[in-house]
């Protein structure tokens, strides 16, 4: 067996296709423009203009649907469930007074959480339904969620269901978050930079529905109220927040108010809804007004550019 000839040198590896060098911190910037790059040409090639924004809990799931049981989610993101003694309690448990107070709440939140599942899926299914009849050549107002469980998963089942394109954008966490198998496979997004992630869910949003939620849940609704109340968005953006008694038990914003810390008008810039219905109509006026009666395609716009997604442009 000859020895290699030690006077040859092998070529180096292309360096988009060094491993080393992506997965370093030299490699960092490829990597976050990958995760702008890819997106947006996958937008342009499925023929999304715009989206619909679903937030809200990731920890509450159904089960089987022939169990009607329902569990929570050891952390937002996981798949796996929480300790035995921090899940809701079950019927036995609360008949026969085994059930601890942390349990006896989780359960009646329990069913609480199960409504607004059903809520976010039923809302999903007719602004689908809605969305479907537009005449465009790009579709229009596509729900959209974070892809996990829980309300994410309710958005993109009732928008499946209603035989739409529905998007998911997803985070890669410690856990072992897994995409909801209602999401478009061909608009199944793997994020690992939260801040790419966020940037997506604000460039093609015309609309946002925050239902009831958690610290990921307040963390984007207040991104994306800050971002309309310093009118850094070149779009209008409506919000509905879903849940009153909900999210009035949590947020106390007349203090802001108050405080001088917000302006009153500041609370113009969403509404609540508490049924589908309402949140439905709230939605369609919004969007009609802002985004179907002001738009006209210019004339002379070649079709590629009619096919590309509008920009979320800020203000300079």
């Amino acid at each position: 067996m000859s020895e290699k000839d030690p006077s040859i040198l092998e070529a180096a590896p292309l360096a988009y296709e060094n491993p080393v060098f992506l997965n370093s911190p030299d490699g960092r910037v490829i990597r976050i423009l990958s995760e702008y790059s890819e997106p947006l040409a996958r937008f342009r090639r499925e023929r999304i203009q715009d989206t619909v924004v679903f937030f809200g809990s990731a920890r509450f799931r159904a089960l089987d649907e022939a169990s009607h049981e329902l569990e929570l989610l050891e952390n937002t993101g996981s798949r796996q469930p929480a300790p035995e003694e921090e899940q809701p309690a079950r019927r036995p448990e609360l008949e026969e007074g085994t059930a601890s107070e942390l349990q006896r709440r989780r359960a009646e939140a329990a069913v609480e959480m199960a409504k607004y599942y059903e809520d976010a899926r039923k809302l999903a299914y007719m602004l689908t339904e809605w969305s479907k009849t537009l005449k465009s050549r790009r579709h229009r107002f596509v729900v959209t969620s974070g892809g996990g469980p829980g309300i994410m998963e309710a958005a993109n089942r009732g928008a499946k269901e209603a035989g739409g394109k529905t998007i998911g954008l997803n985070i890669k966490l410690p856990f072992e978050q897994a995409p909801n198998p209602y999401v478009t496979p061909s608009l199944n997004f793997e994020f690992h930079y939260f801040f790419m992630r966020k940037y997506w869910f604000a460039y093609l949003a015309k609309a946002l529905v925050v239902f009831p939620g958690g610290f990921g849940t307040l963390d984007e609704m207040f991104e994306l109220l800050t971002l309309a109340q310093t009118q850094k968005l070149a779009k209008k953006i409506t919000v509905v927040v879903y849940g009153s008694a909900y999210w009035q038990s949590v947020l106390n914003l007349d203090v802001l108010v108050d405080k001088g810390a917000i302006s009153p008008r500041d609370r113009d810039l969403f509404k609540f809804a508490d049924t589908p219905e309402e949140a439905f109509e709230l939605l369609r006026d919004g969007l009609t007004r802002n985004h179907l009666t002001t738009e006209i395609p210019p004339a002379d716009a070649d079709d590629d550019h009619r096919l590309r997604p509008e920009i979320a442009k800020t203000r300079r």
